[in-house]
């Protein structure tokens, strides 16, 4: 019988995180902590004799499916898959699952969270009044402002939504737009160094893959208006830290809302000293209906995978062509 390794951190068999499914087909799931840096030989020891895992934010790289030749199935808990070598995957006959379309209305919403907290400097007051301070700050309306989405999948359609309930001008870079969404939604598809120019909000709504990372960079923060903030929910390696760090301490722009950082949690502590920007631990998918829906659908996944059937979150669908 297939044994199931569950490593993602927040969950265990008491907190429901897999939205009850506690088995799958039968099979119980085993519970062993991992980390983002959790080294690759101690990974591969957690995965000795388990078929399938369901993988958090660790890296599968290609040392890693040759310590665990019984390996099949990496179930990532999330949409993303950076951490995760496919071509090695693919190799290995390892299926790798995503669940798309699980968690793209929270991390709009904590996305449009920052762009309000940073706005009206929501995360000082509440420093403040907790530290004795009552004293008024004049922060910057949102309604009626441009907001530059970078990445019209579905998180970025989202915040299209959003951003339209407060009346902004909404500018999006997306190499391959849904026209009939654009054009309903009122959207203006321009370059990305035009949205970076023109935009008081930038948000970041793309995945990271080698053609996207550091995108933002010295150059590009040069680009945006001294009064124009910067939000990152997507992936911290999009971004040049140093260099969003130089632009926010010296003014170069007005501040920033990150959810994700590249090293995560991040060793560079400079970023919380500064008072333009507001920092949570990579949570902006961490809703109680975004991981239900996630939950339900990694056990689906792995149902249809011991099934024989192709999953419908399958990544690397050249292992299930050969099979």
């Amino acid at each position: 019988m297939s044994r199931i390794l569950v490593t993602v951190p927040e969950l265990s068999a008491t907190e429901g995180g897999l939205a009850g499914h506690y088995e799958v087909d039968g099979r119980p799931l085993d519970f062993k902590r991992c980390r983002l840096d959790t080294p690759q030989p101690e990974l591969v020891e957690l995965l000795q004799g388990y078929d399938i895992v369901v993988a958090g934010g660790e890296q599968y790289t290609a040392d890693v499916f040759q310590g665990a030749p019984q390996l099949r199935h990496v179930a990532r808990f999330g949409v993303g898959y950076d951490a995760i070598d496919l071509k090695a995957a693919t190799t290995h006959r390892v299926a790798v699952t995503t669940t798309p379309g699980t968690n793209h209305w929270a991390v709009a919403d904590h996305a449009f969270g920052l762009i309000l907290a940073i706005a009206h400097g929501i995360g000082r007051y509440s420093r403040d009044v907790r530290s004795g301070v009552w004293q008024k700050h004049r922060g910057i309306d949102v309604s009626g402002k441009t907001i530059g989405i970078v990445g019209l999948g579905l998180i970025g359609r989202d915040m299209v939504k959003r951003a339209a309930g407060f009346n902004m001008t909404i500018l999006a870079h997306e190499p391959e737009p849904q026209q009939d969404f654009v054009d309903a939604h009122g959207v203006e598809l321009v370059a990305f160094d035009d949205l970076l120019r023109r935009s008081d909000f930038v948000t970041l709504h793309m995945p990271l893959s080698a053609a996207t990372a550091g995108i933002i960079d010295a150059t590009k923060l040069k680009l945006m208006k001294p009064t124009a903030y910067f939000i990152n929910t997507a992936r911290g390696a999009l971004v040049d830290e140093a260099a969003l760090y130089n632009a926010l301490s010296s003014g170069s722009i007005a501040g920033a809302g990150l959810d994700c950082f590249t090293e995560e949690p991040p060793e560079d502590r400079r970023f919380l000293e500064l008072d333009n920007v507001v920092i949570t631990p990579h949570c902006a998918s961490s809703t109680d209906g975004s991981w239900k829906a996630c939950g339900d659908m990694v056990a689906r996944n792995i149902q249809q995978f011991l099934r024989g059937e192709r999953p419908d979150g399958l990544v690397n669908t050249d292992v299930f062509a050969t099979r």
